[in-house]
């Protein structure tokens, strides 16, 4: 039925702007610091059997061999985070850190809930505490003092200082990073942060450059892992499916017309 077809049309104009919304939003995000892009992932939808396979023909012995069912459409199944590994640029600022390999560092937010993120353009505050660019500090709580000169962050996330008038380096704590059995599973919450869900599982914490965990870099921040030709290339495809879609529209809706004409004369 040429009515089924625009359905089944609409369903696919619906996926591929949701597909071109994805895609925007890793263009947008393509010098946001640690952002990892994300896909639009399909799935068909249910299907009508006009004539059912395996079943016996007009009651005799011989079994339909195929049948006949036709697909209702497209949904969009997930979209899904691709948290590969983005470049890692060096700024020279001793408090940028990047995470090489796995790990989230742990963020505390001002209801005391527990947030996660990649993005380590870390500062300090008024207080010494090393926060975020939002002003959030990370876990656990490492104060810097006054009349420090230097700040020295291993790859295992040991945090010394040279304070003024004294020649050995002082500890000031240890940054630790939260692993997660399915990362893809984390909510986005905005501003570089996520949150557990049933589907991320539990916080693993664990040291920096442990079996399983990133090492960090002081002094580098990870880039987008936004590929600009790709998402092109992505924008280009989704617009052609489009527009396939809304031609399959036209001709049904005139092949409905045809129909309609011949009912009137």
């Amino acid at each position: 039925m040429t009515m089924r077809a625009l359905d089944i049309a609409a369903t696919g104009m619906a996926a591929q702007s949701q597909n071109l919304e994805v895609i925007a939003n890793n263009i947008a995000n393509i010098n946001t610091t640690a952002f990892k892009r994300s896909r639009a992932e399909f799935t068909d939808l249910i299907y009508q059997a006009e004539r059912l396979q395996g079943v016996s023909s007009r009651g005799q012995t011989a079994v339909v061999p195929e049948g006949a069912q036709i697909g209702l459409g497209v949904r969009t199944a997930a979209i899904r985070p691709l948290n590969i590994q983005g470049s890692l640029t060096n700024t020279g600022n001793q408090l940028d850190l990047a995470i090489n390999g796995r790990g989230w560092l742990q963020v505390t937010m001002p209801d005391g809930t527990t947030l996660y993120t990649r993005a380590g353009a870390l500062s300090t505050n008024a207080n010494g505490q090393i926060v975020t660019a939002d002003g959030y500090p990370i876990q656990p709580t490492i104060i810097v003092p006054n009349n420090t000169t230097a700040i020295t962050i291993s790859q295992s996330g040991l945090v010394e200082a040279t304070i003024g008038g004294q020649t050995n380096p002082q500890q000031l704590g240890q940054i630790t990073l939260a692993n997660f059995v399915n990362e893809a599973g984390l909510m986005a919450m905005g501003g570089n942060l996520f949150q557990p869900t049933a589907a991320s599982g539990q916080p693993v914490v664990g040291l920096p450059a442990n079996p399983g965990y990133g090492a960090i870099n002081q002094g580098y921040l990870e880039a987008s892992n936004v590929d600009p030709v790709s998402e092109i290339s992505n924008m280009i495809e989704a617009q052609r499916a489009y527009e396939m879609n809304s031609k399959v529209i036209e001709t049904a809706s005139a092949m409905a017309s045809t129909i309609s004409n011949m009912r009137v004369s």
